[in-house]
């Protein structure tokens, strides 16, 4: 009776270690499937597609230390949800580790750039800038990989900021990228900025080019109402060649939102300016599109896009896409 006793306490202790195990640890699977059926025009020709729109999955995790201190990690994948074909960089989208408490949280890995996320990426209220409605006119010039990030703790309430920079390993031609982030709340006004700097030199020798873009948002809440944008200033976005530049340009995007029971009416502009040193080469995007929520993971939706590419065809030339999806996340 005496030993039957003893090991039901034992069991309890292992249980009751275990179950703290686990309340002090979190493993998450999640993902999203995003397809859309779209008629594409593009060089005067047309054609349907079954169009994968950034769909991905991924696992996240946390550990806690104690004390306040925390450990974690991200692991994204992404995946063509029209064939099943995964992304061949297998978690291309993010890999990464960190630790975070109450001095702010350290990131190393893979992930995408903080700048984005605070400027483009937080007004792409339709589509989450994923597919033929993404934002094509945003400059995106940040290398998302060997980063090592710092997000420091919120100083002043609904304030928060993060920096990282990404190392060239040695690797010829590269030189460190740079990336600062910050985002701030107050009531309905939702404000951001970003900026990145990415500089490149011909192998062998000391010349080479500075690429740099920073940007302003701002996004308000009135209502079933959802209005905003941003504001970029970039140079030298879109040289590819390390010894050529192509100048300084403004991009303006305006996006509206007017929310109705479970459906949204999404409208978006945006403008590029021309490069200054690229003859030619403004261009316009527009999108009328309608989401309709089935729940709080699933939707669908319907979408026009256009772009009206100039001759210098700094964005793939002329384009158009009418198109109906379904999104489902998990």
């Amino acid at each position: 009776m005496k030993k039957t006793y003893t090991r039901g306490l034992l069991a309890l202790a292992c249980l009751g270690a275990a179950s703290t195990a686990m309340a002090q640890s979190s493993v998450t699977l999640y993902g999203r499937v995003n397809t859309s059926i779209e008629n594409q025009r593009a060089g005067g020709s047309s054609r349907w597609v079954e169009q994968n729109n950034s769909s991905r999955w991924g696992i996240k995790g946390t550990e806690d230390l104690g004390g306040g201190l925390k450990a974690g990690f991200g692991l994204e994948s992404g995946f063509s949800s029209d064939t099943g074909v995964a992304a061949p960089e297998f978690f291309g989208r993010r890999s990464e580790v960190f630790l975070s408490g109450s001095g702010g949280t350290l990131r190393l890995g893979r992930f995408f750039s903080e700048a984005y996320y605070a400027t483009a990426d937080y007004v792409s209220l339709h589509n989450h800038d994923t597919g033929t409605s993404a934002d094509a006119l945003y400059a995106y010039i940040g290398r998302n990989q060997n980063k090592v990030a710092y997000r420091a703790p919120e100083f002043v309430p609904n304030l928060s900021i993060e920096g990282s920079v990404s190392l060239p390993e040695g690797v010829p031609g590269l030189k460190r990228n740079y990336d600062l982030a910050l985002n701030y709340v107050t009531g309905a006004l939702q404000l951001g900025a970003g900026y990145e700097q990415a500089d490149t030199e011909a192998v062998g020798t000391r010349r080479g080019i500075s690429k740099s873009q920073g940007a302003l948002r701002a996004l308000y809440t009135t209502g079933p109402f959802t209005f905003g944008g941003y504001l970029q200033r970039d140079k030298n976005a879109f040289a590819n060649n390390t010894l050529i530049e192509t100048g300084n340009r403004t991009n303006v995007r305006l996006v509206g939102m007017y929310a109705l029971g479970a459906g949204e009416f999404h409208v978006n502009v945006g403008s590029a300016g021309k490069s200054s040193q690229v003859s030619d080469s403004s261009a316009r995007q527009y999108t009328l599109a309608y989401n309709y929520n089935l729940s709080k993971r699933t939707k669908v939706y319907a979408f026009l896009t256009k772009i009206d590419d100039s001759a210098a065809g700094l964005y793939g030339g002329d384009f158009r896409s009418v198109a109906f999806g379904v999104r489902h996340n998990f």
